[in-house]
């Protein structure tokens, strides 16, 4: 059975949503000449007070990788006298338009269609500059490795910090061709670590974090990775880079996986493909340097089953990343994982229309290719278990269970407590969001205005009900702590138990939130059956 075909027009390609801007979600910033200034190892920067927490955007954790720089590993940015503005929000990287659902694109940044290669910037916000060893949180966004940005409203990270005494921050880093071309094997010792450049992006933006983050209040040596849909891939797939070793000390990985990377050939076959697009040989692999960035992205479109995400190309990504089994070379760095109950109710091809049992079981049976005693075994499981469900819900939370979004966070939880180096925490997110009359249910992404304080920012995903806050305190409470110790545990949560095979402990996020041991056990087992 293929199950990635389950999601059927619900196709499991995004992840990246967030806002309006900073200043429209809290208020103008307030700049003051001398209080929000610190130095950098590139030269001082000057923020702006957001409430009570100090804000600086844009800040350059590399030079521009236009022209020469294209498909190269980033570079330190150029020093600068003076004290430079860090108060507006840096450029995204190239992308194309998403198919999001409205509740989602209705916090995206104007900017964000118009990025340009000179994208590698972060956004900070900390409770309180210079002194202090707070955890820092560092926020790769969603959006598959081909969209999407750190500047979207909902990854907003003032509330996060203030509410939590921690630092925020979120990054800009190169994506789809841009990031993810493997020109290895065609371009020569040049183009040697082209493929995972994005990838490369990431861990120079921890590397600033280490050089630079004391004079805001943090700690290096208490750094957490954290980042949902494709950033709980590229979550993922820092743990297995030797050259990000060290840098985090701790992983939250939400809705997003990478099991396995792209294999080197397949990586280099389709690069071939979009350079013939281009009208360019294998051997002109240099003049993809000299074309418009506008010629890239239309080539990118118009090239079927592109894959561009982190290939193992045997230097910078040296296996994939969870497969067979999780990468020992973090066997010592907890990790958090997670997904949401309905997860493949993100994108606008949706249909929403009542299930009869008929039409129930003709998916079923169509989606998941299996025959008219399996499909009836498996729903039989599924209706016992989630007596007040209806059909529709049913069928979105068992296409979510066999999509990657569930699976690959399951293995890769089954996989780490494998190698019991370090405690594995997972967690369900359950609860539905009331907007478009309640159609939408868990949706992908609906876990983020929680963990970072910003339901209300958020109001188009999660609308305004008053039962938003508790449970963003809870949620957002739990990931601080685990940025703080590595142990997501705090007064307002039931006890969470590490998840080890034979237990299985998941917190259930919802309403009322409980720790359970091996949750919908039946279906899962009904599942392995198939």
């Amino acid at each position: 059975m293929d199950r990635r075909s389950f999601l059927g027009r619900g196709s499991v390609a995004a992840g990246f949503f967030i806002g309006r801007g900073f200043s429209q979600a809290r208020g103008a910033a307030k700049v003051d000449a001398s209080a929000s200034v610190v130095t950098t190892n590139a030269g001082k920067i000057r923020g702006a007070m957001q409430d009570k927490v100090h804000a600086f955007k844009g800040i350059p954790y590399g030079a521009s990788t236009e022209g020469a720089g294209r498909f190269m590993p980033p570079s330190k940015p150029q020093p600068w006298t003076g004290v430079r503005d860090a108060l507006e929000l840096g450029p995204a990287s190239p992308q194309v338009p998403s198919n999001l659902i409205p509740e989602s694109m209705a916090q995206q940044p104007k900017g964000d269609g118009s990025g340009t290669e000179d994208c590698l910037h972060l956004n900070l916000w900390t409770p309180v500059l210079g002194g202090g060893k707070r955890p820092v949180m560092v926020w790769f966004h969603g959006g598959g490795f081909s969209a999407g940005s750190g500047n979207w409203n909902m990854y907003n990270g003032g509330n996060l910090a203030a509410k939590q005494d921690v630092v925020v921050i979120t990054v800009n880093h190169r994506l789809n061709v841009f990031g993810y071309l493997c020109l290895a094997e065609l371009g020569g010792e040049k183009f040697a670590r082209s493929s995972n450049v994005g990838m490369l992006d990431c861990i120079a933006a921890l590397e600033w974090v280490r050089d630079n983050i004391s004079a805001f209040g943090g700690d290096p040596n208490n750094v957490t990775i954290f980042g949902q849909s494709g950033g709980g891939g590229k979550v993922s797939t820092l743990l297995a880079m030797p050259q990000a070793k060290g840098l985090f000390h701790r992983a939250i990985a939400m809705s997003g996986s990478a099991v396995k990377g792209v294999p080197r050939d397949r990586a280099t076959k389709a690069a071939e493909g979009f350079m013939a697009k281009l009208g360019l040989k294998p051997n002109q692999v240099d003049d993809l340097q000299k074309m418009p960035q506008a010629q890239l992205l239309a080539a990118m479109r118009g090239v079927q089953g592109l894959q561009l995400s982190p290939a193992v190309d045997g230097h910078t990504l040296p296996a994939d990343p969870f497969d067979p089994v999780a990468p020992a070379i973090t066997a010592n760095v907890p990790l958090m994982i997670g997904s949401t109950e309905t997860e493949v109710t993100w994108n606008n091809s949706v249909v929403y229309d009542p299930l009869d049992d008929a039409a129930l079981y003709s998916r079923i049976k169509s989606s998941m290719r299996i025959d008219d005693a399996a499909a009836d075994k498996l729903i039989g499981v599924y209706k016992k278990g989630r007596p007040q469900a209806s059909n529709l819900d049913l069928f979105f939370i068992m296409s979510t269970d066999v999509s990657n979004f569930r699976t690959g966070t399951d293995t890769e939880a089954d996989r780490k407590s494998e190698l019991k180096g370090a405690p594995v925490y997972k967690y369900y997110f359950q609860w539905y969001s009331p907007v478009r009359e309640g159609k939408l249910r868990s949706y992908h992404t609906l876990d983020i205005p929680f963990v970072m304080e910003n339901v209300e920012i958020a109001q188009s995903m999660v609308g305004s009900g008053p039962e938003r806050q508790p449970l963003a305190d809870k949620m957002s409470g739990a990931w601080a702590a685990f940025a703080r110790t590595g142990n997501p545990n705090h007064k307002g949560i039931p006890k969470w138990e590490p998840f080890h095979e034979n237990t299985r402990a998941t917190m259930i996020w919802n309403n009322e939130c409980k720790a359970v041991n091996d949750p919908y056990r039946e279906e899962r087992l009904a599942r392995k059956e198939l």
